[in-house]
């Protein structure tokens, strides 16, 4: 049976949450909360605001995910889809299952006249995802992203 892409449903939440746990686990060595990954996860498949998710499914097994969210470009005055929680179980690996994801995501913002490009990060150090990136047609945009995490709210700017 070929690969099917669909929109994950609040039911798939408890999988989209093992597939982000796993990401973390092997992509950057971190550990997640599992209660605040779960909350995570079950707002943003109920509110299509904060951001969707699509699955890749073979024979009824979900064997990827890709998540989007979105930016307002105010410089452009459109939207870019930001591609983010790409997970790809180990046996669906080097079979076209993250391939048939993002082909299904940038048809999709290629039909919406709102949207004006995909964006992603990837770990400096992950050249196997930067080289799949490239070969469908992505590259690096010469920023380098910087964040202030976790807010704390007495914390002195400067110090």
């Amino acid at each position: 049976m070929p690969l099917s892409i669909r929109l994950a449903t609040t039911a798939d939440a408890p999988l989209v949450a093992e597939f982000n746990r796993l990401l973390a686990a092997e992509t950057e060595g971190k550990t997640l909360d599992p209660a605040v990954l779960a909350r995570g996860v079950a707002a943003c498949l109920a509110d299509p605001a904060k951001g969707i998710y699509y699955l890749a499914e073979e024979n009824g097994t979900v064997l990827g995910q890709v998540g989007l969210t979105y930016e307002w470009s105010d410089w452009r005055n459109a939207w870019f889809w930001w591609i983010q929680s790409v997970y790809v179980r180990k046996e669906g690996r080097r079979r076209g299952v993250f391939r048939a994801l993002y082909e299904h995501v940038h048809r999709a913002a290629l039909a919406d006249p709102t949207v004006v490009g995909l964006r992603l990060y990837v770990e400096k150090d992950n050249e196997v995802a930067k080289r799949t990136y490239q070969q469908l047609g992505m590259e690096e945009m010469g920023f380098i992203l910087l964040h202030r995490w976790p807010l704390t709210p007495h914390a002195p700017i400067n110090g």
